[in-house]
């Protein structure tokens, strides 16, 4: 048997390793790989563009140069929009401290109140805040109220379960001493269960402080004309990714700048709890 047609160079089309491929036709978008992809939107875009155009960049996802330009030169429509976007946040999170606090004493001074709102407050979490967003925004207008709301909402819980929790969790040899001082119910929750609770406060702040920036970006890309969230969904679709990208570097540095004040607040507001920490350890 003759081996000279295993010796022969396999003809291009059926070689396995080439790296060429066609442009591609019409026929492309109706490719099963691309209609059973995830990310069906990325892949039509992808089918309709040549290998030299991804090859150029068209495509970049991340390119730090480009964002590290755009924070220069877009800097006074950052600026502009993140003094909207951080009031939004600041005076939310505001509105969420103060109600959760409220709300959390009134579940830990009601045991009735707290067998009957508490599952309804796990629940309310459960509602997708992309659902209620829009309903706000229709309900409110598109002015800042909408906004605070939101952010509230988002903020609220985890300020409420770690503020009532710190309540819950006093060391029970101290109600008995207060009670054998023969302290009054509010001289024991001002002398010992508030100061026991302002750990748990605080970080619960730190966590909404991290989902309120995610809070007002919803909100502004539900119904606003200005704000970085704003500033995002009308950079996508121009094709401004390093604009929308810078947005994003912005927000994250906000949310870890108040994270880093929230935690240089608690050494000095609840110096106890850190020396009982280091203790521990």
């Amino acid at each position: 048997m003759s081996t000279n047609h295993l010796l022969s160079p396999i003809p291009q089309s059926q070689s396995s390793n080439t790296h060429h491929t066609s442009p591609p036709t019409k026929t492309d978008f109706l490719d099963p790989t691309i209609l059973a992809s995830p990310y069906p939107h990325y892949a039509r875009l992808r089918a309709s563009r040549t290998e030299t155009d991804l090859r150029g960049g068209w495509l970049r996802l991340f390119a730090y140069a480009d964002i590290a330009a755009a924070l220069s030169d877009d800097r006074a429509l950052l600026w502009r929009d993140f003094r909207v976007t951080a009031t939004e946040v600041l005076l939310g999170l505001g509105v969420a401290l103060a109600a959760g606090v409220l709300f959390a004493v009134a579940l830990h001074l009601s045991s009735t109140l707290r067998r009957t709102a508490y599952p309804v407050l796990v629940a309310s979490q459960t509602v997708p805040i992309v659902i209620i967003a829009p309903l706000l925004v229709a309900w409110l207008g598109f002015d800042l109220a909408p906004k605070l709301a939101i952010v509230a909402l988002i903020c609220f819980f985890p300020i409420t379960v770690t503020t009532l929790d710190g309540l819950a969790g006093v060391d029970p040899d101290l109600r008995k001493l207060m009670r054998t001082l023969d302290a009054s119910r509010w001289q024991t929750f001002r002398r010992v269960e508030a100061p026991a609770a302002l750990p748990g406060l605080l970080s619960g702040a730190k966590i909404a402080v991290a989902v309120a920036v995610i809070g007002a970006v919803l909100a502004e890309q539900a119904g606003s004309s200005e704000g970085l969230g704003h500033l995002i969904l009308q950079s996508i679709p121009q094709f401004a990714t390093a604009r929308s990208w810078a947005a994003v570097v912005v927000l994250s540095a906000f949310a870890i700048a108040l994270f880093g004040a929230l935690s240089l607040a608690e050494r000095h507001l609840a110096p106890w709890a850190h020396r009982s920490e280091g203790v521990s350890r």
